[in-house]
């Protein structure tokens, strides 16, 4: 995977990447992260680079870098610790496994005045495919879809690891608020071949609704979950 000087710094994009695999399970807690020479070879980065990344993982207390030891991972969560909920993905980690994401399309979609997407988007909408993988086998199918207008700063490629929500910060869409909604229902062709699974089979979906401080959407989410792999957990602490 090749990063790119357009999307800001090199070491603070190879920050996030090696984070994300931290929090998904890639890298578990305990574990060493791959050498700095390995790292070089494998983002075509320098030495500098990788290690300006490594220090600020350090910092932020996900990793302990020591001579003659190499790079221990120490916690995987992203959440304050006081924080009383956890995102799903976090308590699946926790439970030892292992979560990869990778794009499967992004694409400038037409929405039918009576789609929902038109009422949140209006015309057209950009629409982002990926897929995340438990334990390497297919698990969510997510469609995401965002303003049209969004669609020039998309630079990922098909296979790519990236953050949607950070990236969205990034384009200043700050969430103040989501509502979920859950639901059963039969899978799409499309969304079937991805998940390994037959089409017209009935899942889990979840749709999800973020919006601004204004009230106003900034993303809608669908989520296709294969539960015979995993139920879907929420965690509720007092």
């Amino acid at each position: 995977m090749t990063l790119s000087r357009k999307k800001g710094p090199l070491y603070l994009q190879l920050k996030k990447i090696i984070r994300d695999r931290i929090v998904h399970g890639r890298y578990p807690i305990g574990s060493l992260i791959p050498s700095e020479p390995q790292l070089e070879q494998e983002f075509k980065v320098s030495k500098m680079t990788v290690r300006n990344a490594i220090q600020e993982l350090q910092q932020e207390g996900y990793v302990l870098k020591q001579s003659g030891v190499g790079t221990t991972v120490l916690r995987n969560s992203t959440s304050p610790q006081m924080s009383k909920g956890k995102r799903f993905t976090e308590i699946l980690v926790e439970q030892g496994d292992r979560i990869d994401k990778k794009l499967i399309s992004k694409k400038v979609k037409e929405n039918r005045p009576n789609d929902e997407a038109y009422t949140l988007f209006g015309p057209s909408c950009l629409c982002i495919e990926r897929l995340y993988l438990l334990n390497e086998e297919p698990y969510i199918f997510y469609e995401h879809r965002l303003s049209s207008d969004l669609a020039d700063q998309v630079e990922w490629n098909p296979g790519d690891e990236f953050s949607l929500y950070e990236w969205m910060e990034e384009q200043n869409l700050v969430a103040d608020h989501y509502q979920d909604q859950f639901t059963v229902g039969p899978l799409p062709a499309t969304v079937a071949y991805e998940l390994a699974m037959q089409e017209g089979e009935v899942v889990l979906q979840r749709h999800r609704y973020t919006f601004d401080e204004m009230d106003r959407a900034i993303e809608w989410s669908i989520g296709y979950y294969k539960t015979r792999l995993k139920p879907y957990i929420v965690d509720y602490r007092t």
